[in-house]
């Protein structure tokens, strides 16, 4: 039980729940990409719903596992039968899956939006991450950094609930993870099957013999936590600019982030030599031609850097043009990557102030699960880390049109003047 003033959450169970039906058991290499250091870490994200928080917890304990036949190796564990070779095996162990029960309404709680405060009594901080759950705890002999995936369901009062997800990165990617609990959907509204059905086909993913490069540094920035919207109409005007200057077509993504880099930047106030750097990381699902069903990890990072006094006297719209170049030699460096054509570890990533990570979860299908209750008021991962200068691109909470940004990308010192520059052209 937890608990901050009035407020408080109690678990109500919690075990691991097994697939519905025998599955093969095998131990499955991972992908050289599945296997990178950095990839072990755990994903967290929430996922609000408006209503159906009595039937939630049953209806979706029992579609995860009829899902987890289809997708049997995230009832299993991340093992290592030899050192830097990850692998999962097979064991039919099961997810971790919690409830708990909140005594306050979603409402009280302006639906978990930051900052996350209670309005009875003066405002409180609730505690970070609880009303999701806390660290699952051990399994058998296993750790929780051991397993593919943990939930939690929260109900809240008035019918509102929560789905707190955890997800090993060694074992799905972004699109992975959200066509499993999207599976997970279609097995609550009463499919036999999912619609798009799994296919692991790890080795399909290039294996080259690069080393990962030693595991970044890990400075401490202590970043402030912004939320900016823009509706749908701006970035549309927005893209409409970028047609007129180019004669050619871009992504929401594009214009946003070139904005996002340029505004920064601005913000940061370097030295005009200083060398500002962008980094997001781009599916080749396609360049590989893999089956649809594919999770695993299929992407490869898209890098770019320059001057900072480059990035302020061009116009939003040539920065747009330098992302869109860097997409399309991403494509090129990749393949240089898969044939063993460069020595250096594409993956090495530097985690300093003056460099930004970009992340879209816009287009994952997050947004789209529906468990028999209706699509989430808002679905994205927990963002708070004092370490990485990061931006979460992805839709805008319902009734929101748009798409909304997760910035913890400046300090407090930074912040206002990165605010501003962000809104300044917004209706």
């Amino acid at each position: 039980m937890a608990g901050t003033g009035s407020f408080k959450v109690t678990r109500i169970s919690e075990g691991a729940v097994k697939p519905a039906a025998a599955t093969p058991e095998e131990t499955l290499p991972l992908a050289w990409v599945d296997r990178y250091p950095t990839h072990r870490g755990l994903v967290e994200s929430m996922h609000i719903f408006r209503s159906g928080a009595d039937a939630a917890p049953g209806v979706i304990r029992d579609a995860l596992a009829r899902a987890l036949v289809f997708f049997y190796p995230l009832a299993g564990r991340i093992v290592e039968p030899e050192a830097g070779s990850p692998a999962i095996r097979c064991t039919a162990d099961g997810v971790y899956f919690a409830e708990a029960a909140a005594d306050c309404s979603l409402e009280d709680v302006r639906f978990l939006e930051r900052p996350l405060l209670l309005p009875q009594g003066g405002p409180r901080p609730l505690p970070r991450r609880r009303p999701l759950g806390r660290r699952a705890p051990q399994h058998h002999h296993d750790d929780a950094g051991n397993l593919a995936l943990a939930l939690q369901i929260t109900k809240f009062t008035c019918g509102g609930f929560v789905m707190g997800l955890r997800f090993n990165h060694a074992s799905a990617d972004g699109m992975g993870a959200a066509q499993f609990i999207n599976a997970v959907g279609d097995m609550a509204r009463g499919l036999p099957e999912p619609r798009v059905k799994p296919v692991w086909d790890r080795e399909k993913f290039p294996n080259p013999s690069i080393k990962p490069g030693p595991l970044p540094g890990l400075p401490v920035l202590a970043l402030d936590y912004i939320v900016l919207d823009f509706p749908t109409g701006y970035i549309d005007g927005l893209k409409a600019q970028y047609k007129a200057h180019s004669g050619k077509f871009c992504s929401g993504f594009d214009v946003l982030t070139a904005k996002l880099w340029q505004c920064r930047t601005r913000a940061l106030n370097l030295e005009p030599g200083a060398t500002v750097k962008l980094c997001f990381f781009a599916s080749v699902r396609h360049l590989l031609k893999l089956d649809r069903g594919y999770y695993g990890n299929s992407i490869f990072p898209v890098k770019m850097s320059a001057p900072s006094e480059t990035v302020l006297s061009s116009s939003v719209m040539e920065v747009v043009d330098m992302i869109r170049q860097a997409k399309e030699r991403m494509a090129v460096e990749f393949f240089q990557f898969a044939k063993e054509e460069t020595e250096q570890d594409p993956f090495q990533m530097t985690f300093n102030y003056e460099s930004i990570y970009v992340s879209d979860w816009s287009k994952l299908g997050f947004a789209e699960v529906d468990y028999g209750f209706g699509p989430p008021k808002f679905a994205g991962p927990l963002v708070n880390n004092d370490f990485i200068a990061s931006v979460v691109i992805l839709k805008a909470p319902l009734p929101l049109d748009g798409t909304r940004m997760l910035a913890s990308c400046v300090t407090k010192e930074h912040s206002e003047e990165f605010v501003r520059g962000m809104k300044e052209d917004l209706p």
